[in-house]
């Protein structure tokens, strides 16, 4: 097992309005070792202070996706979009040639917290497309649903990239297994709760790379969410 980066040994970017956590290189935080994994190239877990915000800012050749885990986001781009995101939601921006946008706390009392998530696209350039969905719904016994995928029409979020994200629900006590196909890379990340891999703890914002057949599963001794990433190598 490879544990890419522990929780406590992320980057860290603390700008007062925001507390960024970074699990690969970005911004300020750069180790030549941790500049991402097949197509996944950001996972940062980022809390917004009540009434600030990223303001206009540009991408390209990148999907952008964020979801929510408490507070809104009332996003904006030159797309035409003007909405917000709440915890249970998820928006996928690829911005393709171009497009610019604004993330920003929709609340003035309390803080955002949520995870944004870069994958590369396939292919560079392309019209920019906007999408927001509904998490899938908690499956109950810990088992992955699919949130995002390459094959349009497959899951509620459809990527640029030949890749599957999937998210999984769990209580303390369920079994959650770790499905891996060879010849391609999978990447755990948890987003919260505590669970054991082969008698390695793994809690909130740990992240594992994953060997084909490697490991069978998670045994969760909390309740908590984690996210598998399938990519193309």
């Amino acid at each position: 097992m490879t544990l890419i980066h522990e929780s406590m040994n992320r980057g860290h970017t603390d700008t007062g309005w925001l507390n960024s956590y970074h699990t690969f290189s970005f911004g300020g935080f750069q180790d030549p070792t941790r500049m991402g994994y097949g197509a996944l190239r950001v996972i940062n877990e980022d809390w917004i202070a009540p009434g600030s915000g990223f303001s206009e800012h540009g991408h390209a050749d990148m999907d952008i996706l964020t979801l929510v885990l408490s507070g809104k986001l009332k996003h904006k781009d030159t797309l035409g979009n003007l909405v917000t995101i709440a915890p249970g939601e998820a928006q996928l921006m690829y911005a393709g040639s171009g497009v610019r946008h604004s993330e920003m706390n929709a609340s003035g009392r309390d803080s955002a917290h949520f995870l944004q998530i870069w994958l590369i696209p396939n292919l560079l350039g392309g019209t920019p497309l906007y999408q927001q969905a509904a998490l899938p719904a908690d499956r109950g016994d810990g088992g992955w649903s699919l949130l995002a995928s390459g094959r349009a029409g497959d899951a509620p979020l459809t990527l640029q990239s030949d890749t599957q994200l999937f998210i999984a629900n769990a209580r303390d006590g369920d079994r959650t297994p770790l499905p891996t196909t060879a010849g391609r890379l999978a990447f755990l990340h948890i987003i919260e709760g505590v669970a054991m891999l082969e008698g390695e703890r793994l809690a909130s914002g740990d992240a594992v790379e994953i060997g084909a057949g490697e490991f069978e599963e998670l045994t969760w001794i909390t309740d908590g969410r984690a996210l598998l990433f399938d990519m193309a190598r």
